[in-house]
């Protein structure tokens, strides 16, 4: 099909999803589907792929575009591939805000609770036994302080943190993810643990 028969019949699919024909529409985000899977699996950062795949990512992008259709302005194929590419890529920073700030709280808990860990009195602080109103609210506020200082670390300390405390990689496998060795994977993870140390140490944070 030439380019030109290409966009014509683009323009009718478009018109006729306007009209509201389902089979249009699905027809038109089918045409799509190339070029968005190859952005999902381009943008699709390593450590979130255990969470959601490339495809998903696509598909509830088309949910999203059937439901929202009838917002859509534009008239012709460019726009429509605009617009759906914005949809997957906001997609796509929800999946990391859910993703991340869920492995922040984990590995706060974790972290907290772990009596192998390098964090001080805080572990003390964190007993899991707590349970008068007091303590529940102490431990709420130390499980944030804990979430703002992952927030601090660098992105090498705290996929290292993450991925050791939350998945349970073995250092083998960070140090994979990384394209480093086992060992400088241990080392690093070690560095992360001893700046999230210093971070929770430090006594003029703010909230």
């Amino acid at each position: 099909m030439s380019d030109v028969a290409h966009e014509g019949r683009v323009a009718e699919l478009l018109e006729a999803a306007r009209d509201g024909s389902r089979e249009a529409l699905g027809r038109l985000l089918q045409t799509c589907r190339r070029y968005l899977d190859l952005v999902a699996d381009c943008e699709l950062e390593e450590d979130l792929r255990a969470k959601a795949g490339a495809s998903d990512l696509v598909q509830e992008t088309f949910l999203e575009a059937q439901r929202d259709f009838p917002q859509f302005k534009g008239t012709n194929e460019a726009e429509f591939t605009a617009w759906l590419r914005r949809i997957l890529l906001n997609n796509l920073a929800n999946l990391r805000r859910r993703y991340r700030q869920t492995d922040k709280r984990q590995v706060a808990l974790e972290l907290s609770l772990d009596a192998g860990s390098p964090l001080g009195d805080l572990t003390a602080a964190l007993d899991a036994g707590s349970s008068t109103p007091s303590k529940s609210a102490m431990r709420h506020e130390l499980l944030a302080r804990l979430e703002r200082a992952l927030d601090r670390l660098p992105e090498n300390y705290r996929r290292a943190i993450l991925w050791r405390q939350v998945e349970q990689c073995t250092f083998e496998e960070i140090g994979r993810r990384l394209g480093s060795t086992a060992e400088a994977a241990r080392k690093l993870w070690l560095r992360g643990l001893e700046r999230l140390q210093r971070e929770l140490d430090c006594r003029h944070e703010t909230p």
